[in-house]
């Protein structure tokens, strides 16, 4: 599990810095103060359930038109082990 989200997610996210991407631990969307979003991400309102994180990793511009992920994982299994390792790492 924790090897999938090191291998797709790694490059841009840690859970304890930001990166190119945002620490990826927040329960919103663009909430992390230190990081910079997108104003659309930024004003999403979005809470990171299975369900949004499932969407936002098939396609993010599916939940956020003009957000600055270009990444997409595509396949379930690994969509499931990322969101999975996310629960655990963050204690939910």
């Amino acid at each position: 599990m924790a090897l999938i989200a090191e291998k797709r997610c790694a490059g841009c996210h840690s859970l304890d810095q930001d990166r190119e991407g945002p620490r990826a631990y927040a329960a919103k969307a663009g909430s992390t103060p230190t990081f910079k979003y997108s104003s659309a991400l930024k004003s999403s309102q979005i809470t990171w359930t299975d369900e949004t994180l499932n969407k936002w990793l098939t396609d993010p511009d599916s939940l956020v038109s003009d957000n600055d992920m270009e990444f997409q994982v595509p396949k379930p299994d690994e969509r499931a082990d990322i969101i999975r390792f996310l629960k655990a790492a963050s204690g939910k």
